[in-house]
């Protein structure tokens, strides 16, 4: 067997495995995301004090803003349900994570120095998002099922490959 029919066989085993760690992302992060959420929920107070520090305008309603953003989120990431409609609102959420508490980390970034960056606790989170917007969420999914059975289109309408 040459190479290119052998690396040709390995892609084909490997892309196997795209569903299965789409899954693992989104039950594993999305856990995370609702915990987070449900921590800035039942201490409103605190991290509404947290919020104030970092100068968010109306920070008690932006705590139920992001708890709920995150734990709503969190709950739909590890269901598959939705997945790349909530990822824009978490991708957001993140974005205002990172230009309020973490400034310094996106100077550092412009500046080609990812170090500060990557290892904010807002980056996994970031990167999930985004992974599920470019991905969707695997074909172990309801997204997937909800396609399966009722986003069928005609062979002259084209295919619907949003899993």
């Amino acid at each position: 067997m040459n190479l290119p029919a052998l690396y040709s066989r390995f892609v084909s085993a490997a892309s196997c495995l795209q569903s299965l760690v789409l899954l693992l992302i989104r039950l594993a992060w999305g856990f995370q995301l609702y915990e987070s959420g449900l921590g800035h929920l039942t201490h409103v107070q605190k991290t509404a004090q947290f919020f104030e520090s970092l100068h968010i305008p109306f920070p008690v309603a932006n705590v139920y803003l992001s708890g709920t953003t995150e734990l709503v989120g969190g709950v739909l990431l590890m269901l598959g349900l939705f997945s790349r409609i909530v990822s824009v609102p978490l991708f957001f959420n993140f974005c205002v994570a990172y230009f309020t508490a973490s400034p310094a980390a996106i100077k550092e970034l412009l500046h080609f120095h990812p170090d500060d960056f990557i290892n904010d606790t807002a980056f996994p989170f970031l990167v999930t998002s985004l992974l599920i917007l470019a991905f969707g969420p695997g074909k172990i999914s309801i997204d997937f099922i909800i396609e399966k059975f009722y986003g069928k289109k005609s062979p002259a309408s084209g295919s619907n490959s949003g899993a």
